[in-house]
């Protein structure tokens, strides 16, 4: 059994070099180009894929469509959840991320960014549109750590996804840098003090292989 992970292609976002978090932003024409290309590679790997999952961010959305198109399998069925979207920053999305450093600290971004528990200064308040309103109020932040992050992708692996590969199934995962980082450190039981090991960059498909206890045997970067 496959699971097959990727980041999303490039966003405005990275373009522009400031956190997004949970704002929802498009795809470069050079992210759909990486999307693309990311689905040609799993075409000529033979990948078939039983089922999608990916965030309720147009990013994640669009670069999972295009990467099943280009690997011919858009009748996969694919499931939407905001579990796999990425890292909440706060009070810092929409900040450029050099900017920060001068004002805080190359120091403190490096945190910020990179931490397992550090959190980022929280927004005063929640503004979230319809895609959220089945969520009760704990579920909404305002801001997260890395640590938070995890504490909601990985139900999702366990509830929905474990399931599928324990049944054979092979399974597309595409996502965000932080919520990816969060899953890969389960999966690979990467040490709080580590996370600088686990990079994520767009449009990159990882395969990862297990076997039928879910035990992780194989993991390769297409």
């Amino acid at each position: 059994m496959k699971v097959v992970l990727i980041r999303h292609g490039e966003s405005i976002a990275n373009f522009e070099n400031y956190w997004t978090g949970w704002l929802d932003v498009p795809l470069t024409e050079k992210g759909k180009q990486q999307a693309k290309e990311a689905g040609k590679k799993i075409h000529k790997a033979d990948i078939q894929f039983d089922a999608v999952f990916t965030s309720v961010l147009k990013r994640a959305i669009l670069t999972s469509q295009l990467v099943l198109e280009e690997a011919e399998q858009l009748w996969v069925p694919v499931t939407k959840t905001w579990r796999l979207n990425e890292r909440h920053y706060g009070a810092l999305i929409g900040k450029n991320k050099d900017e920060m450093a001068t004002l805080y600290g190359v120091e403190q971004v490096k945190k910020w960014r990179r931490g397992y528990w550090e959190m980022p200064p929280l927004e005063s308040s929640q503004t979230f549109d319809r895609r959220y309103q089945g969520l009760g109020s704990k579920d909404l932040p305002k801001g997260e750590s890395l640590a938070q992050t995890q504490k909601r992708v990985v139900p999702l692996w366990q509830d929905q996804i474990a399931p599928l590969l324990l049944a054979g199934k092979n399974i597309l995962v595409a996502g965000h840098g932080n919520s990816l980082r969060a899953l890969v450190k389960y999966l690979e039981e990467v040490p709080d003090n580590q996370l600088d090991t686990i990079v994520i960059p767009n449009a990159q498909p990882v395969v990862y292989e297990f076997n039928d206890k879910l035990a992780l045997i194989k993991k390769t970067m297409l």
